[in-house]
């Protein structure tokens, strides 16, 4: 009973992540859709603004006790940081073949035991460490430098990678004290007020079609994180991470079928070291859950 219990739940969990990714790959189109007519500056900022809106009746119902804080720093930090990663990611998303950009978004993981060994004084494990180095030499394969030139759009995508990480073991530092519903207001709150400026400094008003896909993008977005969140609640990150990495297959099916989108040999050759990378950091984590004794 316990094991039927045990793989029910896993299943729900991993169709959650892959419906998540599937809205993830929504939100990439879209912003393809929108990147030739609008600045990514301002799709970043009305995002924000959108999200900060949502979350205004949680606050009215909470009052400012909720939002009192003493990591204050650490959520300015995590929002400059991550409204930097999420302006990359979405230059990315506008700029490179949707299956290229999804796969470079996957290689925040192998940022993440770097910073957090520097930061945090985590260990790195051997498989850890393996990992890590087959996910760059992917990453390398991907930038493909022997043709002569970088494609700029995909080492955006890797700082936005990079950065994307640094947000996240910035959280970590926090999660001991704030809730996610507080860490969640003071990025979309921190992340509306950095990206304003950018935003006015190329400032065009979006036609009416324009704010109907930036709130199908707002809409998608934040679907793809309730989803990402009630699938884990079903079951370990360790056992559910590797199904992430449907959003790479999602990507290229539907960058195939809208765009005509074709990939070169060296990023089917990415596509499979990044993803086995991830898949071996993923089973580390697995064992450990495993190893746990109730």
């Amino acid at each position: 009973m316990t094991n039927n219990f045990t793989d029910n739940a896993i299943y729900k969990g991993a169709l959650l992540i892959l419906l998540s990714e599937l809205f993830l790959v929504s939100s990439g189109m879209v912003i393809k859709q929108i990147s030739d007519e609008l600045p990514t500056e301002i799709i970043v900022f009305i995002r924000n603004l959108f999200g900060l809106l949502l979350l205004m009746p949680w606050l009215l119902k909470n009052g400012r006790k909720a939002i009192r804080t003493n990591l204050l720093r650490f959520h300015f930090m995590r929002a400059a940081v991550g409204v930097t990663a999420m302006s990359c990611l979405y230059y990315s998303w506008g700029h490179l073949p949707l299956a290229q950009a999804a796969l470079l978004k996957q290689t925040a993981p192998f940022f993440m035991p770097l910073i957090a060994l520097y930061w945090l004084g985590e260990n790195i494990s051997g498989r850890a460490k393996l990992a890590i180095l087959v996910g760059f030499v992917g990453v390398y394969v991907v930038l493909n430098p022997h043709e002569g030139s970088l494609n700029f759009a995909v080492i955006i995508a890797v700082i936005g990678a990079m950065l994307g990480a640094l947000a996240k073991v910035t959280i970590r530092r926090m999660v001991g004290t704030e809730s996610p519903q507080r860490i969640v207001f003071y990025f979309a709150f921190f992340s509306a007020t950095l990206s304003a400026l950018p935003a006015l400094l190329v400032w065009q008003m979006p036609t009416v079609i324009q704010l109907s896909w930036l709130m199908l993008l707002a809409s998608t977005s934040t679907v793809a994180q309730l989803l990402l969140s009630k699938g884990y609640s079903y079951a370990p990150a360790g056992q559910l991470g590797p199904f992430t990495y449907g959003s790479v297959a999602f990507a290229a099916l539907f960058g195939w079928w809208i765009w005509q989108e074709s990939l070169g040999w060296n990023t089917w050759v990415g596509i499979v070291l990044i993803t086995l990378a991830g898949l071996m950091a993923m089973l580390k984590k697995r064992e450990s859950v495993g190893t746990v004794k109730n």
